[in-house]
């Protein structure tokens, strides 16, 4: 494909040499380019197209990266990353060794702020603004784009409310396409809507209200006029406001009719825009749609269930809950504070809550899950997607954490399901009746078990499982890295290898406990969480408690920062994929 202009692009720079009116031309074969390589290597798709015209005129208009832009979550910056020099290597977006899919701070100077998680974009350029003054570069500009389901997350709102009251040289450009991941919700949307055709309402509107000067809504994709737009608000100081409306996935029809498909679908034809399907082959369900289907089944038999999820229907599989159940399915936008303390305060009134967030997005509401859940023995049962190494979305999206960060939390049962029929038996067991919170966590993508849909079966809590006896070494494993470890153990052919399934890290099962350390010298643990404070670390605190002196090998996730890659990839490295845990095992026997 001919890019003519777009090839004589390297950075910003030369992009400012080109003439206003062949701008719109480069954001053509900007476009193009972004669907000709999304299509074969995957990756967010429809919010970087929706920004391609933005993108173009930010960077011809101000001097970046000296005036510094932030992106907001970074699903959009696509475009960004390729006029800023990353052209060359954007075939390796999302991948091992490549560049990530967000921005970040050291892979180029143009990338001003890290993000990953949304509605940071307004605090950090509020930030980066007040230190500019307290410098004297009184002439440097910043910009925060942000999403019309970001701003309204609590987050936003807050640095929204302290840049009104400062001097501060921001400008906010608030892009508005009416949909996140999933279609955006809430009264603020309802009021972003209105405000798009009651120009009354635009002159007078809450934002004005924040001490911001407002402009707009303008269209997004009118190259002229936000060049007139831009040009103007650089000149101005003190914290100014831009409403610009686009259309998520503009450019390709498919991705603007389905928005939600597209926000990141694939492998796709990109002269059709099909997705490419593969083979139609019987495989095990995902994750997220054994929770999905099994939260309508307890739902139909007890009506005082309900579902809750901060902006992710889709991904979380609640979407079905949502169609069946309407009024009893919730999804309260990008507001992770909110929908634990929401369950919170259903589970007062003899609710069922079940709160649906990755694992990822419940470190944004640690404080609530202390003081609001645990400290109160409030039973929410919390569903953490995603949980353990999620693959190409990288650091800023792998649920590692979640053990090590809630394990030290009283009166919290965690519990991770190694199969299907685990999660549904959890599930139910969960909603039976409970006197404390509990954490499911349970992996992104497809499990194991192609006849899942069996009968109920009670959990007893606190209880782990002997899935293999053997005579000489111990392996105890947690959640999905059970698969890893039983095709380990297979390979090696050898009886000499127990296997146990914990189950639960909190309350761990101290008779089993007692019982493996009292008959093996060696012990291994398994899981795909940080070692530090994980799984392992339970299970060595419990050995020192108890005067053991057993061997203990821990493997698991490494105290650092794990980059993108696929989770085969990713695994092989740390060396928790069954091929590795196999090796080391085979050094004991």
């Amino acid at each position: 494909m001919d890019y003519a202009f777009l090839d004589t692009i390297t950075l910003p720079e030369d992009l400012r040499k080109l003439k206003r009116e062949d701008l719109p031309t480069v954001a053509k074969e900007l476009r193009d380019y972004i669907i000709d390589i999304v299509s074969t290597k995957e990756g967010h798709l429809g919010a970087s197209l929706g920004v391609v015209e933005l993108t173009i005129a930010i960077h011809y208009i101000f001097n970046t990266p000296t005036d510094q832009l932030v992106w907001d979550v970074g699903h959009q910056a696509y475009g960004h990353k390729i006029l800023t020099g990353r052209k060359s290597v954007f075939h390796t977006n999302r991948q091992l060794n490549g560049i990530s899919g967000f921005p970040k701070r050291e892979e180029s100077i143009y990338d001003t702020f890290g993000v990953g998680h949304s509605s940071t974009s307004i605090s950090a350029a509020l930030g980066m603004a007040i230190a500019s003054n307290l410098k004297g570069e009184e002439e440097k500009q910043h910009i925060a784009v942000i999403g019309d389901a970001s701003i309204a997350s609590g987050m936003a709102f807050e640095a929204l409310n302290h840049a009104g009251v400062s001097d501060a040289n921001l400008l906010i450009i608030l892009n508005d396409n009416a949909i996140g991941i999933d279609p955006s919700v809430g009264a603020l949307k309802e009021y972003l809507t209105n405000v798009k055709t009651d120009r009354q309402l635009a002159k007078t509107n809450i934002i004005k209200a924040l001490n911001f000067d407002y402009r707009g809504p303008i269209d997004g994709h009118n190259i002229p006029r936000l060049l007139k737009e831009l040009e103007r608000l650089k000149n101005m100081s003190g914290p100014k406001f831009l409403h610009v409306i686009t259309t998520k996935g503009k450019g390709l029809k498919q991705a603007e009719e389905d928005q939600v498909k597209y926000h990141a679908p694939g492998k796709f034809d990109k002269n059709t825009g099909e997705l490419i399907i593969k083979p139609n082959k019987i495989t095990p369900p995902k994750y997220q749609d054994v929770f999905g289907a099994t939260i309508i089944e307890l739902a139909e038999q007890n009506d005082k269930i309900v579902g809750i999820t901060p902006a992710m229907p889709t991904g979380s599989s609640l979407k079905y809950m949502m169609e069946k159940f309407p009024d009893r399915a919730f999804d309260v936008g990008i507001a992770e504070q909110h929908a634990v303390t929401l369950a919170a305060g259903m589970a007062t009134q003899g609710m069922i809550p079940f709160c649906n967030i990755y694992s990822t997005f419940i470190q944004r509401a640690y404080d609530q899950v202390v003081h609001d859940v645990a400290i109160q023995k409030l039973p929410v049962i919390f569903c953490l997607d995603r949980s353990g190494l999620v693959g190409e979305d990288g650091a800023t999206h792998h649920g590692v954490f979640d053990i090590a960060f809630l394990r030290c939390i009283p009166n919290l049962i965690i519990f991770a399901p190694r199969n299907e029929i685990e999660l549904r038996n959890i599930m139910y067991t969960a909603q039976l009746g409970l006197n404390l919170p509990i954490a499911i966590r349970y992996p992104r993508g497809r499990g194991v078990t192609i006849d899942w849909r069996q009968p109920f079966t009670e959990i007893e809590i606190g209880k782990g499982q002997l899935l293999k006896k053997g005579s000489e070494i111990a392996v105890i494993s947690i959640g999905n890295m059970s698969q890893n470890v039983s095709e380990a153990i297979d390979s090696l052919d050898t009886d000499k290898i127990s296997h146990y399934d914990l189950r639960f890290v909190a309350p761990l099962d101290e008779e089993m406990l007692h019982d493996i350390f009292s008959k093996y010298a060696t012990i291994f643990t398994v899981e795909d969480g940080v070692i530090d404070g994980g799984m392992g670390s339970a299970i060595s605190e419990f050995a020192v408690k108890h005067q053991y002196s057993n061997r203990i090998v821990i493997l698991g996730v490494p105290k650092q920062f794990i980059e993108q890659g696929s989770v085969e990839e990713l695994q092989e490295i740390i060396g928790i994929n069954s091929k590795s845990i196999a090796q080391k095992l085979n050094k004991f026997l």
